[in-house]
């Protein structure tokens, strides 16, 4: 029995397809599903989420937001949820670097360097997904 899969954030439907598992980034660590799993419902961290689907695998950003698990559905709701295919490398990189600028600059609110720690690492993870990506091409497991 296959798991229904659904990626959510507040601008768009990212992804909505029957996976044979995922594994995502909670906030208290990672967490595989499986068709079955129990109910569950936790927030999420800043890290990849990992799609396994007919021997094939793939990856995206995600960014904050919750976690639903029921037997036969995951839905996401994330902050942040980009497809590694989608994330272009040059674009991600540069961000990295804007947002290092703008910690070495230095802040004086507090919200501003949250702010600023934020986004650069949600940029790190935008390039190192999009890195592994551009090096290994779609993946394929046998």
């Amino acid at each position: 029995m296959p798991l229904k899969l659904e990626i959510v954030t507040p601008e768009r439907l990212a992804y909505s397809d029957e996976v044979d598992a995922v594994v995502l980034p909670g906030s208290e660590g990672e967490l595989g599903v499986l068709p079955h799993h129990a109910p569950l419902v936790s927030t999420l961290g800043v890290g990849e989420l990992r799609i396994r689907k007919a021997g094939e695998e793939e990856s995206f950003a995600i960014a904050g937001g919750f976690l639903q698990v029921r037997p036969d559905k995951v839905v996401v709701m994330a902050e942040l949820a980009d497809m590694a295919s989608e994330i272009d490398l040059e674009k991600a990189q540069a961000a990295r670097r804007d947002a290092e600028k703008a910690l070495e600059s230095g802040f004086d609110e507090g919200a501003d360097l949250a702010a600023a720690r934020a986004s650069l690492q949600v940029a790190l993870l935008r390039q190192r997904i999009a890195e592994r990506r551009h090096r290994e091409g779609p993946r394929h497991r046998g």
